[in-house]
């Protein structure tokens, strides 16, 4: 099944049944931050990627340039192992990861979970790659992908047992909003797919697609937002 139909099918099912209260102030949240501008300020196809140091769930670190001398890196950022949807697209990579290194490339997830939560969530899906962790949401503010969690969600966050700070190890509401990018051995971005509305994500397809195109040399930089 494609991730689009898993995303569609849990968006259908929560929406049914969540409070109208709840839908209005995740729909005013959600237009709020489309009007912001976040997606435009993102790093694109075209850009170069900032490099990262980050820790990884098992106490190793893992720095994007040394990565890139190996071969072409998939980084995903994602909300939180707490996000139903972020499972579903991590679990979709994970399905996609022995097509992405046979295409030699590498792939890593970040969140700005704390390296425990992080290992939890490593377990739970299954993962056979680096889940890094960006305390602080560094790493997601030179991607120009993180923002501040709307006051009015708050509450609800923690009402649903997500609440930021515990889950992340600071006092922000700080997320990034889900964005994967492809970047080649020079560090160029060449595939960018950033989405302000949570529920949506990249397809695999299109990653080992844009992989296909770098490993055959005729691949134009393309961005998607």
């Amino acid at each position: 099944m494609p991730l689009k139909a898993e995303l569609d099918a849990f968006r259908s099912e929560f929406m049914s049944n969540a409070p109208a209260e709840i839908r209005e102030a995740m729909t005013s949240a959600d237009m709020e931050l489309a009007a912001s501008g976040i997606a435009r300020r993102a790093i694109k196809a075209g850009d170069p990627a900032p490099d990262f140091r980050l820790p990884d769930a098992r106490g190793g670190h893992v720095r994007l340039r040394e990565l890139l001398a190996k071969g072409p890196i998939v980084v995903s950022f994602y909300r939180g192992g707490w996000c139903p949807y972020c499972n579903l697209e991590l679990r979709a990579l994970q399905n996609a990861l022995p097509a992405i290194k046979r295409l030699g490339a590498e792939l890593v997830a970040i969140s700005p979970q704390t390296p425990d939560e992080s290992l939890s969530t490593a377990e739970k899906n299954e993962l056979a790659f680096p889940v890094l962790s960006d305390v602080g949401s560094v790493t997601a503010k030179a991607y120009g992908i993180a923002f501040d969690l709307a006051e009015e969600l708050r509450p609800i966050y923690t009402r649903f047992g997500h609440a930021l700070p515990d889950k992340n190890g600071d006092d922000s509401w700080v997320l990034p909003i889900p964005a994967t990018y492809v970047i080649d051995t020079n560090g160029i971005v060449v595939l960018a797919f950033v989405d302000v509305d949570y529920r949506n994500r990249l397809e695999p397809a299109e990653i080992i697609s844009a992989l296909g195109c770098l490993r055959n040399e005729r691949c134009p930089a393309a961005a998607r937002a």
